[in-house]
C-alpha cells in the first residue's frame, strides 16, 4: 500500500517540479514528475508554458490537438505556447499532481482522479459546474477486443468466464481505465441479476466478477500497457475502452471489437488546477485551452481517435462509426462515484475481496 505523503515530501516534490519546469522552459527536452514518470516538453522557449498532466490514452489525440491550439492561440494573441506534457495511468497521474507535479491542466480517465487533486487543495473551483458537460471532454464505452476472427467465440461478458479464455485488463490501483472495466463487468452482473430476479443483487454481481477474474492473465499498470501485452501475444481477450480499439484498428492492427449487451458509459474529465495556474500565471491560456477541448474542431479530432464526442452536434455527425449496446448504463446505475469508491475500491471493498479470494 502506498505510504501517506508527508508534508516535507510534498514541499520537496513541489520544489523539484518547479525547478523541472524552469529548466524545461529554458532548454526543452524530457523531464520527470516527482514520482519518476516522464514529462515530454515540446518546442523552444516561448512566451508562455502550459503544463498538461494527462492519462495515457489521451496522448495520441493530443499530438494533433496541441499544435492546433498553439496555432489558434498564436493567431488570436500573438503569443507562443510551449506545452510540457506528461502521460501516465490516470491514478498515477492524479497522485503525481496531488504530490507536487505542477500541472496547469489535468486530463484524466474519471472524475474520482480529478477529485483526488481537489482534495489535495489544488483545485479550488467547482470544476464540474464551471465547464460544459459537467467537465467531461470525451466519452466511450467499455468493450472487449479479440484477435482477428474472434477465435475464442467471445460475444458477451459471460464468455470471459469460459475455461481456457485468458483475459487482460489493467490494475485499478493505478489505472482509471481498469476501474471503468470493472464497473462495466460488475454492472453487467447487476443487470443480469435484475433480469432474473427483478432486483439488483450485489452478491450475484460480485460472484460474476469473481468468475471473470479467475481467467485474468495479468493486471498491468495502465490500459496502454495491457494493450501492448495483448499485441505482443499475451491473452485471448482484452477489456478496454472502445476508443482504444477503434484507434488501433485505424492504424492497421487487426482487432475484433465485441460490444457487450450491457456495458457502461465512460466519461473522461479535464480540469484547470487553480493553485498551479495562479502560481505560473497561466490561468488565461489554460482556460482557453479547456474551452478549445469542447470546440467542434477538437471534438471531431477526438472522434478521429475513437472517442465519442460530448458535443451533440459532432456526435450526430459521427454516430455511424459507433455501435450502441442494447443496455447501456452510466455510473449512476451503480450508485454514483462516491458509492462505487466506497463499495468496490475501498480496502475492504468488493474488488479487493475478489482479488483476495474472500
Amino acid at each position: 500500500m502506498r505510504p501517506a505523503l508527508t508534508k516535507g515530501w510534498r514541499i520537496a516534490a513541489a520544489a523539484f517540479a518547479a525547478l523541472s519546469l524552469l529548466l524545461a522552459a529554458a532548454c526543452g527536452g524530457n523531464e520527470q514528475n516527482p514520482d519518476g514518470s516522464t514529462v515530454e516538453t515540446s518546442g523552444k522557449k516561448g512566451d508562455v508554458t502550459l503544463v498538461i498532466g494527462a492519462y495515457s490514452v489521451a496522448k495520441d489525440a493530443f499530438e494533433v490537438l496541441l499544435p492546433k491550439f498553439q496555432a489558434e492561440w498564436k493567431a488570436k494573441t500573438g503569443q507562443n505556447v510551449v506545452f510540457q506534457e506528461s502521460y501516465e495511468a490516470s491514478g498515477t497521474q492524479a497522485r503525481a499532481i496531488a504530490g507536487g507535479f505542477e500541472a496547469d491542466v489535468a486530463v484524466l480517465a474519471m472524475e474520482g482522479d480529478i477529485d483526488k487533486i481537489k482534495k489535495a487543495g489544488l483545485i479550488t473551483h467547482d470544476w464540474k459546474k464551471s465547464e460544459p458537460h459537467d467537465g467531461m471532454i470525451t466519452r466511450s464505452i467499455a468493450v472487449m477486443g479479440t484477435r482477428k476472427g474472434n477465435p475464442k467465440g467471445i460475444h458477451d461478458w459471460e464468455d470471459l468466464t469460459k475455461d481456457g479464455v485468458k483475459v487482460l485488463y489493467p490494475n485499478p490501483q493505478t489505472s482509471g481505465g481498469a476501474q471503468w472495466d470493472i464497473n462495466a463487468m460488475y454492472g453487467a452482473g447487476l443487470k443480469k441479476s435484475e433480469e432474473e430476479t427483478g432486483k439488483k443483487d450485489p452478491a450475484y454481481a460480485k460472484a460474476f466478477l469473481e468468475r471473470i477474474h479467475r481467467n485474468v492473465e495479468s493486471l498491468d499498470k495502465s490500459g496502454r500497457a495491457s494493450m501492448a501485452a495483448f499485441e505482443y501475444g499475451v491473452g485471448d481477450v482484452i477489456v478496454t475502452y472502445e476508443n482504444e480499439l477503434l484507434a488501433r484498428i485505424k492504424q492497421g492492427v487487426p482487432y475484433e471489437v465485441i460490444v457487450p449487451k450491457s456495458t457502461i458509459l465512460i466519461e473522461n474529465p479535464a480540469a484547470l488546477v487553480d493553485v498551479n495556474v495562479d502560481k505560473h500565471g497561466t490561468r488565461k491560456v489554460a482556460e482557453a485551452f479547456l474551452d478549445y477541448l469542447y470546440s467542434d474542431e477538437a471534438q471531431r479530432i477526438f472522434a478521429d481517435f475513437g472517442f465519442r464526442p460530448v458535443d451533440d452536434k459532432v456526435m450526430s455527425e459521427v454516430a455511424s462509426q459507433f455501435k450502441n449496446p442494447p443496455d447501456l448504463f452510466d455510473i449512476s446505475y451503480l450508485g454514483g462515484w462516491d458509492y462505487v469508491r466506497k463499495t468496490l475500491y475501498s480496502p475492504k471493498g468488493v474488488w479487493y475481496q475478489v482479488l483476495a479470494g474472500i
